[in-house]
């Protein structure tokens, strides 16, 4: 039954974090080579902030820019992440049903929640997609 169902159970546990510091080009670089849509922001293992695609797009220069490539990559090449992120993001336990991750979800606007343990190491992350999957799994039992 899918509102009896746990986060530990559907969420992604092998997750691409990033740190604050790291460059705006390095973590479009990874979004795309990993075909992932955000990325959670650790510090001393401590999740401090997240990143989204959309994040990054607004944060790029419009191509209507007059600048020049050089220093458009001069420009991209300082920017770092924690000038964009998200802080101290929404976050869920393992234990918490999927029933109120997506209630959360829904609340709140978002389309993924990292996965926190007691003391705030990510431990995974619930996406929409996860939730999406536990459905279909389920109605194909029926």
């Amino acid at each position: 039954m899918p509102n009896q169902a746990l986060v530990k159970d559907w969420m992604a546990s092998k997750v691409v974090t990033i740190t604050p510091y790291t460059t705006l080009t390095e973590a479009h670089r990874l979004m795309t080579e990993y075909n992932i849509r955000r990325l959670p922001i650790v510090e001393s293992k401590k999740l401090v902030g997240i990143v989204t695609r959309g994040d990054i797009r607004g944060a790029e220069p419009s191509a209507a820019t007059s600048l020049s490539i050089w220093e458009l990559n001069y420009i991209l090449s300082r920017l770092r992440i924690k000038d964009i992120m998200t802080k101290d993001p929404i976050t869920v336990h393992p234990d918490t049903t999927i029933e109120e991750a997506a209630k959360l979800m829904l609340e709140k606007k978002v389309s993924g929640l990292p996965v926190v343990d007691e003391n705030d190491n990510i431990c995974g992350i619930i996406t929409e997609s996860d939730i999406f999957r536990l459905v279909v799994k389920t109605w194909h039992q029926d």
